[in-house]
C-alpha cells in the first residue's frame, strides 16, 4: 500500500486534543484496509517522527433521517498514534488563526 494513500487526514476533537497534550497521541483517519504496521510506517516517514504504538478502530457510520428518507453515513477507520517523548507533528500544533 502506498504511504500517501494510508493517511486520509487528521482527526481533531476536544477529547483527542487533551490526549495529544497529555499522552503524545495523535489521531488520523486512515484507509479501511490499512494495518497498524502500515499506519506506523506512513506516520514515521511522512512526519519524520518515532512511533511507539498504534491503536486502530473502525467507527461505524450513524443512521440519519430527514423526513421519511433514511440514510447512513459511511464507516471510517480511525488510528491513534503514540509518539516517542520529545517528538511532535506540526500539523496539529499550529491552531486556527
Amino acid at each position: 500500500m502506498n504511504l500517501n494513500d494510508v493517511i486520509k487526514g487528521p482527526l481533531i476533537t476536544e477529547k483527542l486534543d487533551k490526549a495529544r497534550e497529555k499522552f503524545r497521541q495523535y489521531s488520523f483517519i486512515v484507509d479501511r484496509k490499512a494495518t497498524k504496521h502500515d499506519v506506523a510506517r506512513a506516520v514515521a516517514t511522512l512526519f519524520k517522527v518515532t512511533v511507539e504504538g498504534v491503536n486502530t478502530n473502525v467507527v461505524r457510520g450513524k443512521i440519519k433521517r430527514v423526513g421519511r428518507s433514511i440514510g447512513k453515513r459511511p464507516n471510517f477507520k480511525k488510528a491513534v498514534v503514540t509518539l516517542k517523548e520529545g517528538d511532535s507533528i506540526e500539523l496539529f500544533e499550529g491552531g486556527a488563526a
